[in-house]
């Protein structure tokens, strides 16, 4: 297991999904702080009570994402309550849907606020405590393969995944002298419990996920388990100088033609 020992690490969309299993992995592999962070403070503080029985510290953030004061205020109370941050993974987004046809300027906007403006002022005021610190800190962008061009129901939120990806290459070029890394992972289809509510609400039946999972090359979708794994690795001195990468972590291979016959990804 990569260690990321005595480090502080902010994780946002850490009260549940893919960001909750990071703050689990982080905490298992010796983390000094955690700050747990979303809308849902009673998940949130049920997460930030199990990262302190795996014996790491951690404190509980409540913010919106889309308001640039409250993700200032996240970085702000980290540093508030351990004066340094190593590690930031920027998890969160909002997911939901929309063709060109019907999406409207206030969910565009609202969506891209979330899922780019977001990561972006939490970058900029991690990078100044890394600086400030001198600490050699990693960056991680949780992104998907659907910025590579993604469904018609997906107008917007693949471009703002498009967008944090270019965001990711170009704030590792500009941070590499001093020695903060930043990667992202384009993440296919993965079992969450907000993957659940999204596939309910688009009117897929009950056994969406057996279905999904049966015709999948390794029979399953990816898990929340298996990203945190990857994530904690770009958090730890073990994955070295790996900078301005986006890793594609999807059962398809981006580029084949003609494209699998799939669902969805």
């Amino acid at each position: 297991m990569a260690s990321v020992q005595d480090k502080v690490i902010i994780i946002t969309g850490s009260t549940s999904g893919v960001g909750e299993a990071c703050a689990i992995e982080a905490a298992k592999n010796g983390a000094a702080g955690i700050v747990i962070t979303g809308r849902d403070s009673s998940r949130g503080n049920a997460v930030r009570q199990a990262v302190e029985d795996l014996g790491t510290d951690a404190i509980f953030v409540a913010a919106e994402l889309a308001d640039p004061e409250q993700c200032r205020n996240i970085v702000a109370r980290c540093d508030e309550q351990w004066g340094r941050v190593d590690g930031l993974v920027n998890s969160a987004a909002d997911t939901n849907r929309g063709t060109i046809e019907e999406t409207t300027v206030e969910f565009w906007d609202y969506q891209m606020n979330v899922n780019v403006r977001a990561p972006f002022l939490l970058t900029q005021h991690c990078v100044k405590i890394m600086q400030r610190e001198k600490i050699a800190g990693s960056i991680v962008n949780i992104l998907s393969v659907a910025g590579f061009c993604g469904m018609d129901i997906l107008c917007s939120y693949s471009t703002t995944k498009g967008a944090l990806r270019t965001l990711t290459k170009n704030n590792a070029h500009a941070l590499r002298r001093h020695q903060i890394r930043v990667n992202g992972i384009n993440l296919g289809w993965t079992d969450t419990p907000k993957e659940h509510v999204v596939q309910r609400a688009q009117g897929s039946p009950d056994d969406w996920l057996e279905t999904a999972e049966a015709a999948s090359p390794f029979g399953r979708l990816l898990k929340a388990d298996d990203v945190s794994k990857l994530v904690n690795y770009l958090l730890s001195d073990e994955s070295g100088i790996l900078t301005g990468s986006c890793i594609d972590y999807s059962q398809r291979v981006m580029g084949v033609f003609p494209p699998e016959n799939v669902v969805m990804d």
